[in-house]
């Protein structure tokens, strides 16, 4: 598929954006949105009348004040001090009345904010696995934080923009139609078609420049984080200077365009500023003949004035509003690109809860590929029985974590079927599949939270004394009560504060009081050294006691109390049976085995 965007591709994105902003303004659940919206439009309207008449007294005052003859009755009844005071009251007027609006609106703009980002951040979580390995973090919070700060400022646009200027503009050209001659309304309209006409043209180019911007913006974040998320690992390789230089690229391409945006911004305004002052020139010599020929007063002249600066105005907002709404529009349009990504694995409508009842496991014939033309199982049938203990050993890229990402439905199997208790997973509800399982990966990950908060993760209704018990259960205890903070000890972003073996008890807490009847370990002590290794799997195996367990293993010491071991090769099971029986067989499995006993020895 081609990258390129064209203009076609940018106005369905827009009317798609707009189309999606817009029910928030008028949600059918929430009235008390509504009347704000209401209200506001209200005190929007009156804003625009008191602004539309305000040169009015402005002009009063001037011809009082130079003598001239002033043909209102209100006018010589308030005096030339009595006119001018009025004046400053409908300014004062005008502008209380937008920032009423403003008042009002602020909790329908800020409802929508808040609505929208919750969606994103619930949709992000829905993406399949597949997803999230392969999109780049930075550059995906990156895309939410700008799409989402567009939504207040696109909602301020379709109400209180285009419509309330279209309004203003037509009082104001009636005004000057009616009040002084159609020349002068002629002038304006050809002065506001060019501005328009000049903007939208601009702007247009403008909208490309700012595409590139947002991407070199994106690729510049995502390679800063990306480089402080492997600090250690650019401290083993020396590489400070070389991620610097690598960032300082991005950069200097972000800087780049940004100068385009800037070059090109300075030229709009240039451009603009040219046309309205052509515009308002032209009206005020107009004017000025006619304060001359004795047909207008020097009032008049100054109401004119007044009036050109006030369409001026709403015109530079204008071209703002539309730049702002184009860079609006560009931003939300690629958050939701990432809203209407489908979630890969879902829930069947109506799905039931899983309903365990011993937790037997059964993979019947399954196939799976991460891609379609490489697969990693190959018709893979396994039972595990209620409460035994089954081991998964093989090379790497055999596909024994493949085996537990299906498990907890990561992805779903391209043929055959995966069940517990008789219930294929695709049939029941991935939130009662999950609560099913408990994991503890081969790193576990922790949140730059307490210790406390981690352990709780588990179950968070769970009361203090049960974290506490589960954290005596992993041998956890002793560790946390002699840190000065305890329990409340922040363990840094990943977990990184605490040691591998720290960090391994913390999930085995975790996992713990989350009580589930199924165990997935995941090469869950691979990454520690022998003894912490030996100390683990005695708390492991205390934490299988009662429940249905799979372990996915490298180190084959650390398998051999198991009920069952499976040997896969390839995506295929070629062994099973108990440790003592494979090892006799002579098979697979003992290869691995005086493999790794050899490696250990030397």
């Amino acid at each position: 598929m081609s990258d390129i965007v064209t203009p076609e591709d940018d106005r369905r994105s827009g009317a798609r954006t707009i189309r999606k902003v817009a029910p928030y303004l008028w949600p059918q659940d929430q009235p008390w949105v509504k009347r704000r919206v209401v209200l506001s439009m209200l005190v929007l309207f009156l804003s625009k009348l008191v602004a539309v008449g305000t040169p009015f007294f402005y002009a009063a005052a001037v011809d009082l004040l130079a003598g001239d003859t002033v043909e209102a009755g209100w006018a010589l009844g308030l005096g030339a001090v009595g006119v001018t005071v009025a004046y400053g009251m409908a300014r004062l007027m005008s502008v209380g009345f937008q920032q009423l609006r403003d008042v009002i609106f602020a909790a329908v703009g800020q409802r929508a904010l808040r609505m929208i980002a919750l969606e994103t951040f619930q949709h992000i979580h829905a993406l399949s696995l597949r997803y999230h390995i392969t999109r780049k973090t930075g550059g995906l919070s990156r895309i939410i934080e700008r799409g989402v700060k567009g939504v207040e400022f696109l909602l301020r646009f379709l109400l209180f923009s285009i419509g309330p200027l279209i309004v203003e503009l037509v009082l104001i050209g009636a005004v000057l139609a009616v009040v002084f001659d159609v020349s002068y309304l002629a002038v304006v309209v050809a002065v506001i078609t060019a501005y328009v006409w000049f903007t939208f043209k601009v702007t247009e180019w403008r909208v490309k420049i700012r595409r590139e911007m947002n991407d070199q913006d994106t690729d510049a974040n995502q390679k800063a984080i990306d480089s402080l998320l492997n600090f250690e690992t650019v401290k083993y390789f020396g590489a400070e200077a070389r991620e610097a230089a690598r960032y300082d690229g991005a950069m200097e391409r972000y800087v780049a365009a940004a100068l385009k945006t800037s070059y090109s911004l300075a030229f709009l305004n240039f451009g603009q500023s040219f046309l309205i002052t052509g515009g308002l020139v032209a009206v005020m010599v107009m004017a000025a003949m006619g304060v001359q020929a004795g047909t207008l007063t020097v009032g008049e002249f100054v109401m004119v004035n007044a009036y050109m600066i006030q369409i001026t105005m709403p015109l530079n907002f204008l071209g703002t509003v539309y730049r702002e709404i184009r860079q609006a529009l560009v931003d939300m349009g690629e958050m939701f690109d990432l809203l209407e990504q489908p979630a890969e694995v879902q829930d069947k409508p109506g799905a039931p809860d899983l309903a365990v009842n011993g937790a037997a496991v059964r993979f019947d014939q399954v196939e799976f590929g991460y891609e379609t033309d490489r697969p990693i199982l190959k018709g893979v049938s396994l039972d595990v029985p209620a409460g035994q203990t089954v081991a998964i050993v093989g090379p790497s890229g055999s596909g024994k974590s493949t085996i537990g990402r299906l498990l907890f439905r990561f992805y779903d199997v391209a043929g055959g079927a995966l069940s517990i208790d008789g219930q294929d997973l695709r049939d029941v509800t991935q939130e009662s599949l999950h609560a099913a399982i408990g994991v503890v990966p081969q790193d576990t990950v922790l949140f730059n939270d307490t210790i406390y908060y981690n352990i709780a993760y588990g179950r968070p209704e769970a009361s203090r004394d049960e974290v506490i018990e589960a954290a005596k259960a992993a041998k956890i205890h002793d560790f946390i009560a002699s840190l000065p903070e305890g329990y409340d000890t922040t363990v840094g972003e990943r977990g990184l504060k605490l040691s591998g073996g720290e960090k391994q008890r913390v999930g085995i807490a975790r996992t713990l009081l989350k009580n589930p009847p199924i165990l997935l370990l995941d090469e869950a002590t691979s990454a520690l050294d022998t003894e912490t290794e030996a100390e683990i799997q005695a708390e492991l195996q205390g934490l299988g006691r009662g429940r249905t367990v799979i372990i996915i293993a490298h180190r084959l010491s650390t398998i051999a109390q198991a009920d069952r071991i499976v040997v896969l090769e390839a995506g295929r099971i070629v062994e099973e049976g108990r440790h003592e029986a494979l090892l006799e067989a002579q098979g697979r499995y003992a290869a691995l085995w005086h493999m790794q006993a050899s490696d250990e020895a030397a």
